[in-house]
């Protein structure tokens, strides 16, 4: 039996404008869009409240924020995925890419333990028993400075549902923290590390380097495509790792740290990501370039929530008001980021797209969030 859903009189964010109409759903899928203030029998007033596509996460750090919610505490995975399924939804996130870390430190203060395969596999279980809210997929961030990467990516298939990898390079000195005092700052205050222990950890980082980076990071590059997966940069700093990045085929940047990075990337046809709370903040809190920096310089294609879910809305609400334009703003969180990942059948209110749709409204420049569907069906 077919299920129909109508949301009607709303102000539709479709793509490059916005512009009051209706859209009907049946099983699933939008079937039609209408314009105009029309109610029709049957259908859900929304009073003008915006209609959206619903939002795409590439980058998030939010499951293994539930599966370790303080340092050395292991939270049962099954509670966990849960948990951060619902809590994406409820901030009108309906597809996200889990970031997963492979490639473990398993010895010194500053070690990693490994946990992708189990916990994929723990994500894909729920999944394939409709116990989850939303779309996921798995994102692999491939550390090259850790002992056992090789070994991991070779334990994931093309089967597992990979539309991601990210190559990380955390070498204290470059990248991300190329300002020693801000990693030092931020793994003392995650890790408990004494002045020795930090020491340590900085040399033992530096010597995985120069004993795996570059075997790792061919590996990478070899095992995304064995998945299929996008592959990803992260942190390029300078023209010439940019440049490195195109060669290994990289089509998305994940917070490149300089405007010459960024540049780099757009001259190089990379798409460029930045986090969510960098924007709404206002700075990196690593000291890098701010994403709103990015925006205005028309440098600026996809935003990740990164550490805070509820950061995404927001972000592209700011957007919008940065360049005039909310359309534009909400193209960063729904039709780009699914675009840059090859999701060509969701990111935009399109007749023959998958019914992933918020509303929401806007008071003072803040969004508030009224509903959230994810393929037709309400989900928070």
């Amino acid at each position: 039996m077919t299920q129909e859903l109508i949301l009607a009189n709303a102000t539709l964010i479709l793509a490059g404008e916005t512009r009051l109409g209706a859209v009907k759903i049946a099983d699933g899928v939008i079937v039609d869009i209408s314009d105009g203030a029309a109610v029709p029998t049957g259908a859900l007033d929304l009073g003008g409240d915006y209609l959206s596509p619903g939002l795409v996460e590439l980058h998030t750090d939010n499951l293994e924020r539930h599966i370790e919610p303080r340092p050395g505490v292991d939270w049962p995975h099954a509670a966990a995925l849960v948990a951060h399924d619902a809590e994406l939804a409820s901030t009108g996130i309906t597809t996200v890419f889990d970031a997963m870390r492979v490639g473990s430190i398993p010895r010194g203060k500053g070690r990693y333990v490994k946990y992708a395969r189990q916990l994929a596999s723990e994500m894909l279980e729920l999944r394939a028993k409709d116990m989850l809210k939303i779309s996921h997929f798995l994102h692999l961030r491939a550390e090259v400075c850790s002992e056992t990467l090789a070994e991991e990516l070779s334990e994931f298939t093309a089967e597992d549902r990979v539309g991601l990898v990210s190559l990380m390079d955390h070498t204290p000195g470059q990248r991300q923290f190329r300002d020693i005092g801000k990693l030092e700052q931020y793994v003392k205050s995650k890790r408990g590390m004494s002045d020795e222990e930090f020491i340590e950890h900085v040399a033992t980082l530096k010597e995985l380097r120069a004993q795996y980076g570059e075997m790792h990071e061919a590996v990478t590059v070899s095992e995304a495509a064995r998945f299929g997966a996008v592959l990803a940069s992260h942190d390029d700093t300078t023209e010439d790792q940019v440049v490195t990045s195109a060669a290994h085929g990289i089509r998305l940047a994940e917070f490149p740290t300089t405007v010459e990075a960024a540049r780099a990337c757009q001259a190089h046809g990379i798409k460029v990501m930045m986090g969510a709370p960098n924007l709404i903040r206002g700075g990196s809190h690593s000291g890098n370039v701010a994403a709103r920096e990015l925006a205005e310089l028309e440098l600026l294609d996809i935003v990740s929530s990164d550490y805070i879910p509820a950061a995404l809305l927001q972000s592209a609400v700011k957007l919008g008001e940065i360049w005039g334009d909310l359309a534009r703003g909400m193209a960063t969180v729904t039709s780009a980021p699914a675009a840059a990942v090859g999701l060509e059948d969701r990111g935009l209110l399109a007749v023959g797209k998958r019914a992933d749709v918020i509303r929401f409204r806007i008071a003072e420049g803040t969004p508030m969030l009224q509903a959230v569907y994810s393929r037709g069906e309400r989900v928070a």
